[in-house]
């Protein structure tokens, strides 16, 4: 028997919809990975970009647990002498909240070529409006 292999016109994207009203961060993100990845699909294939679409609404009432509020630090570095950045969560959530779901999503994202195209398809919306409504229905 010969192994099935799944061909890119093969491939069906679907649109999810998740609300983060209330949802722990790291529970939620593990959940759109997976939805981006394509795993919880049966023809799964590692070396094909088989993802769906996931649009994610209500950015901005992400929870965190315990102390995490007060102690999460974003870091970054321009690669310039003195260029290392320090973003505290509660800045990050009152100026960007999209981007605490985007930065928890990527990190659980393989670090390898598909990993741009997986990010493109990650929609995440400030406010309860989807403005991706047209998708889901056709």
């Amino acid at each position: 028997m010969k192994t099935y292999q799944p061909k890119a016109s093969e491939i069906k994207r679907n649109w999810h919809l998740i609300d983060a009203d209330g949802a722990i961060l790291g529970r939620i993100s593990t959940q759109i990975a997976i939805l981006l990845t394509g795993k919880n699909k049966p023809s799964y294939a590692t070396h094909m970009d088989m993802g769906d679409y996931v649009v994610v609404v209500n950015a901005e009432k992400v929870k965190l647990t315990g102390k995490k509020p007060q102690q999460k630090v974003y870091r970054s570095h321009s690669g310039y002498p003195g260029g290392f950045k320090e973003v505290s969560f509660a800045k990050m959530k009152k100026e960007h909240p999209e981007r605490i779901i985007e930065h928890a999503v990527s990190g659980m994202l393989p670090d390898n070529r598909l990993k741009k195209e997986r990010m493109v398809r990650l929609k995440v919306i400030i406010g309860g409006k989807n403005p991706f409504e047209d998708k889901f229905n056709g």
